[in-house]
């Protein structure tokens, strides 16, 4: 008998603003979370299918990151030159981003679902033709007495910077990292709820 793990083709996708005034902006949570995770990883990035790319090995599986730099309302160009390039199913896809309903300071992580407002999701669902790829959406706060824009494109104050390098760390990090070296079907789920009870 020939026991053979399949290993599986993933995309994780850290959505954000590319240039040096976006850099430490609420809109580019993703990008600092895949930073965080290429770091820990030991990997950089090549500028490829209209982003920053790589490709590595985990386990048994293909894993694809990407920044992509084509600006948030259109970063749905850019994750479909990656998805049809390599032939990624869009229900391997996992997209992090802002959240303005969520607390700075915590994440919520959804299977599907629709774009609930951000235009890079919004994007991304047009080119996939899908509302079914994952989400980690990564909270900073409803805006106070500023508008929406003003908000997202505003830079984390010290106090939130501190909230959302905490959750990337002891929670996105570990979700990614767990993930990444699955290759059963279900490990999405499998993982949030593991991690949930390691947190609780």
């Amino acid at each position: 008998i020939i026991l053979s793990t399949m290993g599986r083709k993933m995309l994780i996708v850290g959505l954000g603003n590319p240039g040096r005034e976006y850099e430490k902006t609420r809109h580019n949570a993703g990008f600092i979370a895949m930073d965080f995770f290429a770091y820990k990883k030991g990997v950089g990035f090549v500028e490829k299918h209209g982003g920053l790319f790589n490709k590595i090995r985990i386990g048994d599986n293909e894993v694809f990151l990407l920044k992509p730099l084509t600006y948030m309302n259109n970063s749905g160009q850019s994750v479909i030159q990656v998805v049809n390039f390599y032939k990624i199913n869009p229900s391997d896809v996992v997209v992090m981003h802002d959240d303005m309903d969520i607390p700075a300071g915590e994440v919520k992580y959804k299977t599907k679902g629709s774009a609930g407002g951000h235009n890079g999701i919004k994007s991304i669902i047009a080119h996939l033709g899908t509302q079914e790829f994952k989400r980690v959406k990564i909270g900073v706060s409803k805006p106070d007495e500023i508008t929406v824009i003003d908000h997202v494109l505003g830079k984390f104050s010290k106090e939130e910077r501190k909230l959302i390098d905490n959750v990337i760390e002891t929670n996105v990090y570990r979700f990614l990292d767990q993930y990444t070296q699955s290759n059963e079907k279900d490990a999405f789920d499998k993982v949030i709820s593991k991690l949930a009870n390691d947190i609780k």
